[in-house]
């Protein structure tokens, strides 16, 4: 590569502000639409090109690194159904609060607003969704919106940039900056509001700290537990936030999720005293806008965000602060401790009901494993550093409800609720923290829509443990289809391949279990395993439906299941 004081290309000076910054890798699927910054991408061997077998899971990938890093995720994909594609990866950006910076080859200039062939107006799709839509008007250009790109996916609440490339902006000769992007100082609560808070602590006997993402931080986590512990404040973690704080504390009190029991909910909400940190105080975090109480909570509320959009944004807080989280935890945790002794029983009592409501149960069926037992049995084998990439579905909730993390464990899980998020997840977790053993889990549905990206597990030898629970449903929707219509089940059927012959076509080692005295030897052969190892489990379908409800199960393409049993 040419030193940076001399021209290159546009396209090296783009991947000159990335490198500089830290982006060691990026996630792709190639086009002819941006064939300057592949060309130029042969002169960074310090970036990691991965390339992907379809856009959504690149996009997925990047998104999963981003959360990982702290850095935008990069994905590179090429104009009109390549963009259309790796949308799913940028709506689940702007949903988690991670940084991704999304490139997209365009049409050359002269063709622009003329509905040449794959164009689209991203500034129109992605508007709403992304921090910022930026076409590149010259090639001198590049370099700075890729600047801008890295600084305003990190800053304030993280989130998805979307930069547009044109074709005939990528190759002339510019000169190659080597701009620095500094991270600002978090901002710190004033000091009028700590003597406020201080006040707030001291007269609060059932206080409740709901811990969100902006935790997910380096020295985040010490500091979420030090002001638990120094003030004895039970801590519910937001929504898919799991791993921020130790499951096993005396202080844990559980999650706010999509099915927190109604007795946590109203625990919860016989507190006095709320500190909201670090949460966007969302839908389901606030189980819709009924917990605090909406729009005026009957607690003393304290939102802390670094985003002011988000404080008052729904719930008017008794103390709104726009500072940086985590050291606004600090800064608490250095006030002089209360010497309420009522908060160890208040923290006792929320204790007890989460761990009524995460014990273990023992189902039985005769359709097959019910996937709760493969939970457990991760879970009392689980490393220390065990990272788990879940899909979305119903075979993830006991992971949600039972499955005890402890940091380092991770819960690497989309809060945008996408199908097909596991198997990319996976990947881009095992190679960013190659030490840790990755087990992604996902269901016959959604790991069609993005296995094909197992490829890269098998062609880089990386040790991901991939556990597809196979009932031949979509099976959170035939819930639901139970719940509310009855024995009326319509395009929730699903005709499986064999998934371990697909397995072992990539090159993996494979095993097909189907009772429940398999799981506890399968779960102990594939985290042991030091190359990709894949184990399907036929799953119980009956088991996740109310009791009582016809299962209505249907037939794999290789006649494995039973028949269906449609009533009407």
């Amino acid at each position: 590569m040419k030193p940076a004081s001399e021209p290159n290309t546009s396209s090296h000076a783009l991947l000159q502000i990335f490198a500089g910054n830290g982006i060691d890798r990026v996630f792709l699927v190639p086009g002819e639409s941006y064939l300057g910054v592949l060309d130029a991408l042969h002169d960074f061997p310090g970036i990691d090109v991965v390339t992907c077998r379809h856009e959504g899971g690149a996009s997925f990938m990047a998104c999963a690194d981003g959360r990982l890093t702290g850095r935008p995720g990069v994905v590179m994909v090429s104009r009109g159904p390549g963009a259309a594609n790796a949308a799913i990866g940028v709506h689940a950006a702007q949903q988690d609060g991670v940084p991704m910076i999304l490139l997209i080859g365009q049409v050359p200039r002269k063709d622009l607003r003329k509905e040449a062939f794959q164009e689209i107006d991203y500034q129109k799709m992605f508007g709403s969704i992304a921090k910022w839509v930026h076409e590149v008007a010259a090639p001198e250009d590049l370099a700075w919106a890729a600047f801008k790109a890295l600084r305003v996916a990190t800053s304030g609440s993280p989130g998805p940039v979307v930069l547009v490339v044109p074709e005939d902006v990528q190759q002339a000769l510019v000169q190659q900056p080597d701009w620095l992007a500094e991270p600002a100082s978090p901002a710190q609560p004033a000091p009028a509001t700590l003597q406020r808070l201080q006040a707030l602590l001291d007269a609060a006997r059932k206080p409740l700290i709901i811990a969100g993402g902006a935790f997910n931080v380096p020295g985040g986590r010490d500091a979420l537990r030090q002001l638990a512990e120094r003030h004895g404040i039970p801590v519910a973690v937001s929504f898919r936030q799991h791993d921020l704080f130790p499951n096993r504390h005396p202080l844990y009190a559980g999650d706010l999720d999509l099915a927190t029991q109604a007795a946590q909910v109203a625990a919860f909400d016989a507190s006095d005293l709320i500190l909201a940190l670090g949460t966007r105080l969302g839908d389901i975090t606030t189980q819709g806008y009924a917990f605090p109480g909406y729009p005026k909570p009957s607690q003393t509320l304290v939102h802390c965000h670094a985003d002011a959009h988000f404080v008052n944004q729904h719930f008017a807080a008794d103390v709104g602060i726009v500072a940086d989280p985590v050291a606004t935890a600090q800064a608490l945790a250095a006030l002089p401790a209360t010497g309420c002794t009522a908060r160890g029983d208040w923290a006792a009592s929320l204790r007890a009901i989460r761990e009524r409501a995460s014990a273990w149960p023992s189902p039985r069926a005769d359709d097959g494993v019910p996937f709760v037992s493969v939970v457990r049995a991760l879970a009392e084998q689980a490393p220390r550093d065990l990272m788990v990439c879940l899909d979305a579905g119903t075979f993830a909730a006991p992971v949600y409800r039972h499955f005890p993390f402890v940091y380092p464990q991770r819960l690497m899980a989309s809060q945008s609720g996408a199908m097909g998020y596991g198997t990319p997840a996976a990947i881009a977790s095992q190679l960013r923290q190659p030490q840790s053993k990755v087990v992604c889990l996902a269901g016959d549905g959604g790991f069609m829509m993005t296995g094909n990206e197992m490829m890269a597990a098998a062609e880089r030898g990386l040790p991901v443990f991939f556990i597809v629970s196979n009932n031949n449903s979509y099976g959170s929707i035939r819930l639901h289809q139970a719940r509310t219509y009855p024995g009326r089940y319509a395009g929730t059927n699903l005709a499986s391949p064999d998934f371990t012959m697909m397995a072992r076509a990539f090159g993996m080692q494979t095993e097909h279990i189907t009772r429940q005295d398999q799981v506890a030897d399968a779960i102990a052969r594939g985290l042991a395993s030091s190359a990709p190892y894949f184990l399907e489990v036929k799953t119980s379908l009956a088991a996740i439906l109310p009791e009582g409800a016809d299962s209505g199960a249907g037939i794999d393409l290789l006649g494995r299941g039973q028949p269906a049993a449609h009533s009407r």
